[in-house]
């Protein structure tokens, strides 16, 4: 059955924005999250403190919304709930959560600047060497330890 509608589907010749809403109708639906691993120009990592999570602290994030680039996202979430100005720069890692129907995009970043406002989401921040960390989350560590073999790559000796 499955066959005989994929060749129906291909005959039909639809456009691009027909594709999109025929398949947006019948597929399963599910969040796309951006988390980022922000760095000031002492290679601190900013963390947040969250007001609705069981770990207290921990990296910035948020979700896409209709139309906008995943940086573009991760940019506005993070001015949304600091006022913090960040530059998203490099893809770190794509992850999918087994339990959710959710897919997160974890990218690094700079701190560019600006004040701190609390928000309703977020209490406090807080920039910390990879030595001072607060209790974070397993998968959060894994993302910046990546995150900083990535900048600070072990050259070894030829």
């Amino acid at each position: 059955m499955k066959t005989l509608l994929a060749k129906i589907y291909r005959s039909l010749h639809l456009s691009k924005g027909w594709q999109l809403f025929i398949m947006n109708m019948f597929q399963t639906k599910f969040l796309v999250g951006t988390t980022g691993i922000i760095f000031n120009e002492n290679k601190e990592i900013l963390l947040f403190k969250h007001t609705y999570r069981s770990h207290a602290w921990s990296l910035p994030g948020g979700y896409l919304e209709s139309g906008e680039h995943p940086r573009e996202s991760l940019e506005r979430e993070i001015k949304e709930e600091s006022g913090f100005v960040v530059s998203i720069d490099d893809s770190l890692k794509t992850r999918t959560d087994r339990d959710f129907a959710r897919l997160d995009l974890c990218y690094t970043g700079i701190f560019i600047g600006g004040d701190f406002t609390p928000s309703h989401e977020v209490s406090q921040y807080g920039f910390f060497a990879l030595d001072k960390l607060p209790l974070l989350r397993k998968n959060q560590l894994f993302l910046i330890d990546l995150a900083t073999k990535i900048q600070n790559p072990i050259i070894s000796p030829k």
